[in-house]
Parts: structure tokens; C-alpha cells; sequence
């Protein structure tokens, strides 16, 4: 080592201890603990229709919902017998893409099922 190692340990420590003690860093943490929110959650909810069959429906609960085969079988039928069922509850962002990913699969196999969003 050099003789600039006790220099730089010397400012390095004082520069430090001086941020921690720093009453304004303290007050911008209780700050910034108090300003921070949870990001509003939304449900993706899957509509019923006469064209789409049961399987397909379990088949995309498994596929973009990650459902085990028990939970896609009993959404599919809160789906077909009361004309829709939430199928998770993310944020905004994550809800839209699955939606987006239900919608396109579902145009790619040529069916009209449809999901909605909708805010907790």
C-alpha cells in the first residue's frame, strides 16, 4: 500500500459517518416511507361465450394463469355457469399483458373469448 491509504481511509470514514448522522437523510427516510403506496391491483376477468369449448378455457388457465388442472376446472365452470370468474389479481401492467396473451391466443385458434379488467 501506498502512502495515500491512512489519507483515504481517513476522508473515506469521515465522509461517511457524516452522510449516516445527517439529520435531513433521516427526515428524507421517514419521507419517503410515508409517500410510498402499494400500485392499485387489477382483476383479469374472462366472459363467457357459446363458441369457446371448456378445454380450451382450462387449457389457458394452466397456460398464461399458471392454475393447477383442479383450480382452471373450477374457474371454467364459475365461468360457465354464472358468465365470468376472476382468474388473478395483479397489477396493472402484468393484468394487461395476460390479457392481451388470452385475446391472442384465443384469435389465433379462431375463438371469441374475451377478458376484461377490472380495478379492486
Amino acid at each position: 500500500m501506498s502512502v495515500f491509504a491512512p489519507l483515504y481511509s481517513l476522508i473515506f470514514h469521515n465522509s461517511l459517518s457524516n452522510c449516516v448522522d445527517s439529520p435531513t437523510l433521516d427526515e428524507t427516510k421517514a419521507a419517503s416511507l410515508h409517500q410510498t403506496k402499494k400500485p392499485p391491483m387489477y382483476k383479469v376477468i374472462m366472459l363467457n361465450d357459446d363458441f369457446t369449448p371448456m378445454d380450451f378455457v382450462v387449457y389457458i388457465l394452466e397456460a398464461i394463469f399458471q392454475k393447477n388442472n383442479d383450480d382452471a376446472m373450477q374457474i371454467m365452470l364459475d365461468i360457465h355457469h354464472n358468465g365470468s370468474a376472476n382468474c388473478g389479481l395483479y397489477t396493472y401492467e402484468i393484468a394487461e399483458m395476460k390479457q392481451t396473451q388470452v385475446i391472442q391466443f384465443a384469435r389465433q385458434n379462431q375463438y371469441p373469448l374475451q377478458c376484461i379488467l377490472e380495478k379492486e
